[in-house]
């Protein structure tokens, strides 16, 4: 045997022992754990200790234990979203526009920009003409008792000259906002009373009603405005309001005919949605929706939900599932309580409308005053807007800002719900986006804080969230 051989051969056993003690150095170490997938979430607690605030990165990973578990399935879906947001009042519009020019930009900015800290509202519903949230009553074709415009010639939307304007501006910094509009009341001339109360429309008005919508719907198109769906008329079952108007099943049904046609011979897109009440009336928009001729022209159904259960949207889903849902509208009270608000709120309203196939999901006022006004004499006096204006330099924040923006921030039109289990009092919704992130909006509808699991693909991430407090998860 050569020197040279014995010499490579006492160096392979060197390298032999040293790979030994190094796997054995290896099996001794930790092992290497990949890094788990991140989620993000902003909470809202009911003692408003922490309001859209966003906390610390969680993460997902493979270890399991018994806490109760939302387990999300995206391969379940459900409706597309079109939207959140308010009612844009001209009492709102009066109350943005008092503020100092600096303070209305950064509020407008707030509620309908794209940055970061936005909350991003996709969806408005707007009067057609005054509701009780304006400062007085009016039509676009307001008359004298005793004259008449069969023809609609003296239509004008000057009324609302302001209105139109801040929707402009709203429209530079969200070209894609959805808008539904709907009228409190007819004018009055066309009314078997002549009176902004109650009473119904006069049947040999209805086609000069329907003109009436086109006006409107072309002179928005003219300043660069796009009206996506119109309702006949808000509450059609409650005649005390001011403005108001009666206007019954078979009344709406034989308005529709006349308003689809109107539509149809001068090519308008614009969606014609029924209804537009409470809950405790499923019947109504089934009976609407029953009428052959009118359901060609119906896209949908809207709720409110001072009576009645959210579950009513089901209902009407169940008897027509080709049409869409909406919920156009809920109030919160002078008198409420913040954390009663949300609570009640993002269960019903949020979660509740989306979980029964709604496609937009509204509060009531955008913004008034410190003494809930402006208002018509009659119309509501214990609204309260998301926001208040204090004086020309200050704003404040209200519930139904945080009720909005819980899910308008995270969800975009366009994302589609899809399923979650609701595990005992952990009400929740879940949405994919367009951009392919998950969104869940939880809120703890128990009286203790609960410790819980948000499972997807396999992988858990552990959560706690204090009593009647609101979270929206992001991955």
């Amino acid at each position: 045997m050569t020197i040279a051989f014995r010499i490579i051969q006492f160096s392979l056993l060197l390298f032999a022992a040293s790979s030994i003690a190094g796997c054995k150095k290896c099996n001794d170490a930790e092992p290497m754990v990949e890094e788990s997938d991140p989620l993000n979430y902003w909470e809202t607690k009911a003692n408003q200790s922490a309001l859209l605030a966003n906390h610390a990165v969680l993460f997902f990973d493979t270890l399991h234990n018994n806490n109760p578990t939302i387990e999300i399935d995206e391969t379940q879906t459900f409706q597309t979203i079109d939207g959140f947001g308010y009612t844009l009042t001209s009492g709102s519009v009066d109350v943005i526009n008092s503020l100092a020019p600096s303070q209305r930009q950064e509020l407008l900015q707030n509620l309908f920009g794209s940055n970061k800290d936005d909350i991003h509202v996709s969806y408005l519903r707007i009067s057609i003409g005054a509701s009780d949230l304006s400062a007085s009553v009016y039509s676009y074709n307001d008359l004298p008792q005793g004259q008449t415009d069969i023809t609609q010639s003296n239509f004008s939307m000057a009324p609302d000259s302001a209105l139109v304007q801040m929707i402009k501006e709203i429209l530079q910094m969200n070209p894609d906002i959805k808008i539904m509009a709907v009228p409190w009341s007819a004018p009055l001339w066309m009314k078997t009373n002549y009176n902004s109360v109650g009473s119904n429309l006069f049947p040999v008005y209805y086609s000069s009603y329907a003109t009436y919508f086109v006006k409107y719907i072309k002179a928005m198109e003219a300043q660069g405005i796009t009206i996506d769906a119109v309702c006949p008329q808000n509450e059609p079952l409650h005649g005390g309001n001011n403005p108001s108007m009666l206007m019954t099943p078979d009344q709406q049904i034989s308005f529709i005919k006349k308003l689809g046609a109107a539509f149809q011979t001068n090519e308008i897109k614009t969606k014609i949605v029924c209804y537009d009440h409470n809950c405790d009336n499923p019947q109504y928009p089934i009976q609407v929706l029953n009428d052959a001729i009118a359901n060609v022209f119906v896209d949908g159904s809207a709720f409110h939900l001072y009576n009645g259960n959210i579950n009513a949207l089901s209902t009407v889903h169940e008897a027509y599932p080709a049409k869409k849902l909406y919920f156009t509208e809920q109030w919160t009270s002078s008198t409420g309580d913040f954390g009663g608000d949300l609570k009640w709120h993002v269960k019903n309203v949020i979660i509740g409308s989306m979980r029964n196939w709604s496609v937009n999901a509204l509060e009531w006022n955008l913004a008034n005053d410190s003494g809930f006004g402006p208002h018509t004499q009659g119309g509501c006096t214990m609204c309260k807007g998301a926001i208040t204006v204090n004086n020309s330099t200050s704003y404040t924040k209200n519930v139904a800002y945080y009720i909005i923006a819980h899910v308008s921030k995270f969800v975009p039109a366009g994302s589609i719900r899809i399923a979650s289990n609701i595990y005992g009092n952990l009400q929740n919704v879940a949405f994919k986006t367009p951009d392919g992130k998950i969104v869940l909006i939880v809120e703890n509808d128990s009286n203790t804080t609960s410790t819980f699991n948000i499972k997807h693909k396999g992988k858990w991430v552990g959560a706690s969230l204090e009593a009647g407090s609101v979270a929206t998860y992001v991955w």
